[in-house]
């Protein structure tokens, strides 16, 4: 598979030495102000949001393959502030928090002022878009999918890796922890899979196919991530939900089984620490506890994934070799 040089660098940067990405996800802004301070989201400062940020940041880049944070409390600061190391691949998000639209008919919203070209020119590794997904919506489903085959052709101009993180939610009653959404989600997220890789981005960041609240046969989740892996014609990487870390370490291992090339990491290995108040003792947290846990998953994606160029039928990361003059047409 032919993959220019810009995206070639990019996702090189957000592998480790095996071709594995293990990487962890500090671009949450809603759901972190509301954990910070569940009774009063809009008492958390614009300061508080980035001192969590800087703090989790400087504890795990350094075991991280690659970190993902957002522009408006993350990205710059980390950089400006000397806490993402120059070999540490960085991810940026495009999407504003939330959606609007009504709950069962979700639209992913870009946000204002920022841009792939944006993210491109502060030197980042890749860009990555959240959209919320149905794929049997499918009016709804055709406008997030234009969107993302739109940011898709600038990424392609921009000759920047593109991530893409599809999620499902609920239309039918009981919430999407209920047992009548987890009956149908193993079909939503490998449809999601085969819709959305079917466009030019180059990772997908994909939900488990399962809940395991429900379902908890090995064999049948190990099924299930081969499903995934089957549709997808790229490489996958699994992403946390915000379930509990033992959960996350379970789907992590099942998931590499099957053919993912690592995870991106959120909540899992962190969210105990938004709810301790002293920021000295939530520093400590995040050494003592969030970086071991990203240390056993790593451990995990190492043995069990596939590395992700591998999946671009590239072997040991070697690409085709460029045409004499390659550079005057590029």
């Amino acid at each position: 598979m032919n993959i220019s040089i810009g995206k070639l660098k990019g996702l090189q940067q957000l592998a480790d030495s095996k071709g594995i990405m293990t990487m962890c996800a500090i671009d949450h802004r809603g759901a972190l102000r509301r954990t910070l301070n569940k009774r009063n989201p809009d008492a958390v400062s614009y300061q508080d949001m980035v001192d969590f940020k800087l703090d989790l940041c400087q504890a795990v880049a350094p075991v991280a393959s690659a970190i993902l944070l957002d522009p408006e409390y993350g990205a710059g600061q980390a950089i400006s502030a000397g806490l993402l190391p120059g070999s540490k691949g960085l991810l940026v998000s495009l999407e504003k928090t939330g959606y609007t639209g009504d709950s069962m008919a979700r639209i992913t919203e870009l946000l204002p002022g920022w841009s792939v070209k944006k993210v491109k020119k502060m030197g980042a590794s890749a860009v990555k878009l959240l959209i919320y997904l149905r794929p049997d919506l499918k009016d709804i489903a055709s406008k997030q999918l234009d969107l993302v085959a739109r940011l898709a052709d600038q990424c392609l101009a921009e000759d920047i890796a593109f991530l893409v993180e599809p999620v499902s939610y609920p239309i039918e009653g009981g919430g999407a922890s209920s047992k009548k959404f987890a009956e149908i989600k193993p079909g939503l997220v490998i449809e999601t899979a085969r819709r959305i890789t079917a466009l030019p981005i180059d990772v997908l960041k994909a939900e488990f196919p399962a809940d395991i609240k429900f379902e908890q046969d090995e064999g049948k989740l190990l099924g299930l991530c081969r499903e995934l892996n089957q549709a997808s014609r790229l490489p996958w990487v699994l992403l946390s939900a915000g379930v509990d870390f033992e959960s996350f370490r379970k789907q992590v291992k099942i998931a590499c089984k099957a053919g993912a090339s690592g995870f991106l990491a959120g909540r899992a290995l962190w969210q105990e620490g938004a709810k301790i108040r002293s920021r000295d003792e939530r520093m400590k947290f995040f050494q003592n506890t969030a970086v071991p846990r990203l240390k056993e998953l790593a451990e995990i994606a190492d043995i069990y994934g596939k590395p992700w160029y591998s999946r671009l039928g590239a072997e040991n990361g070697k690409f085709a070799p460029l045409a004499e003059g390659w550079y005057r047409d590029y």
